[in-house]
């Protein structure tokens, strides 16, 4: 079995005692980490996630934090006497996947989200006037295509 996870603006194909290197976590060694991000899970049957896949999580045991190896930049121009050197050395976390598996909590989030979600929008002045006429309507208020941003939130509060 295995999933491709999203960290650090990355995504990853991994598999249970995987090693690897993300970017900087904010976590000591030893410690454990749960990646939630999980874009897709393979093995027998592909689950693809729209954009992550549901009651899934990948955990992970921090083994390192360290830095990668010196990167030099030199910047040169041309018959300007202009010349720069500097260096860079990326901080890393090394993990390893200790489990894939479902997760009972990762579904009770997504129920608390989506009751966030459905809950009525309130609607201000700094709101675009396409949105607040789309507001407007949902409330069966009928407003004018012409009418100011003023007008319209009056309306909405007035219902």
């Amino acid at each position: 079995m295995y999933a491709i996870i999203q960290t650090g603006g990355k995504q990853y194909k991994v598999q249970k005692d995987d090693e690897f290197r993300v970017e900087k976590l904010d976590a000591q060694v030893g410690d454990k980490v749960v990646f939630d991000e999980v874009v897709a899970i393979g093995g027998d049957s592909l689950i693809v996630g729209k954009p992550f896949v549901e009651g899934f999580s990948v955990s992970a045991e921090v083994v390192e934090q360290g830095k990668a190896d010196k990167v030099i930049i030199y910047k040169y121009l041309a018959k300007k006497n202009h010349r720069k050197k500097q260096g860079h050395r990326q901080p890393y976390t090394l993990v390893k996947i200790t489990e894939i598996g479902e997760t009972g909590k990762k579904t009770e989030k997504s129920a608390s989200k989506v009751e966030k979600s459905t809950k009525e929008v309130k609607a201000n002045i700094s709101m675009k006037k396409d949105e607040l006429l789309s507001i407007a309507k949902e409330m069966g208020i009928e407003v004018s295509s012409k009418a100011t941003k003023a007008d319209i939130l009056a309306a909405i509060e007035a219902k």
